[in-house]
């Protein structure tokens, strides 16, 4: 797996004070997205031991409510395995944390990944530039889906993620 960047203290890609980690390949090539440097599966930096250390550290402290993954696509099929077991890392060693994850594939393409139940919230969906709106909570485009994992799992139906 390669990566661009690890974005610390960050309150845009999801509830809470986050650390992001922007994967890099996508296939997706969606018109208008915020991060084209990220589509080539062999751009940025290789995801390295220095590099989950730094992850780590930041979910060490206690004001960060946990990681968001995003891109890029952290589940272009390039990434989905080494994703996969940073994830199951993260869940054991930070079992109170968060992770949400950002994704253009749709659930009903990947639910049945083996690490999707250790996800709290999915955003599922390409982006879509005439369905743009900025009012939207965490999604760009009205098409995509802000996904509570768990209670979508429970329900065997997609449970939609609510804020006031």
């Amino acid at each position: 797996m390669r990566y661009h960047n690890i974005t610390k203290d960050d309150m845009l890609n999801g509830d809470g004070l986050r650390v992001v980690l922007w994967v890099a390949g996508c296939s997706h090539g969606c018109k208008g997205c915020q991060n084209p440097v990220t589509w080539d599966i062999h751009g940025g930096l290789k995801f390295d031991e220095a590099a989950k250390q730094e992850i780590f550290e930041e979910l060490k402290k206690d004001y960060v409510s946990g990681i968001t993954f995003s891109g890029g696509d952290p589940l272009h099929p390039f990434n989905r395995e080494e994703v996969g077991t940073l994830i199951r890392e993260i869940k054991e060693t930070f079992p109170d944390k968060t992770i949400w994850l950002y994704t253009g594939f749709v659930w009903e393409t990947i639910q049945k990944l083996d690490f999707m139940p250790l996800i709290d919230v999915i955003i599922d969906g390409e982006y879509i530039e005439e369905l743009r709106d900025v009012q939207l909570k965490w999604k760009g485009s009205s098409n995509q889906r802000v996904i509570d994992v768990k209670n979508t799992l429970k329900e065997k139906k997609v449970v939609l993620k609510y804020w006031d």
